[in-house]
């Protein structure tokens, strides 16, 4: 139970901490990430971690192959 409430808290306290611009990708990597991590051998956290790591890259990696808009 403690390592729940200890999870959750960290949870917490790494979206609180992420900006709204590093947030792109990263909670649904994450969320992805831990469920994955859970049945892999209840590695939630480290499955969280990375999933929120290959979110925010891949999200950065697609903001930059885009188009430039110039507004008119």
């Amino acid at each position: 139970m403690k390592r729940m409430v200890f999870g959750a808290a960290m949870a917490l306290a790494v979206l609180a901490s992420a900006g709204g611009a590093e947030a792109k990708g990263c909670i649904k990597g994450a969320i992805v990430g831990g469920i994955a991590g859970h049945y892999a051998g209840h590695h939630g956290f480290v499955g969280a971690a990375a999933g929120c790591a290959i979110g925010r890259h891949r999200a950065n990696a697609q903001a930059r192959n885009q188009p430039q808009q110039v507004g008119r």
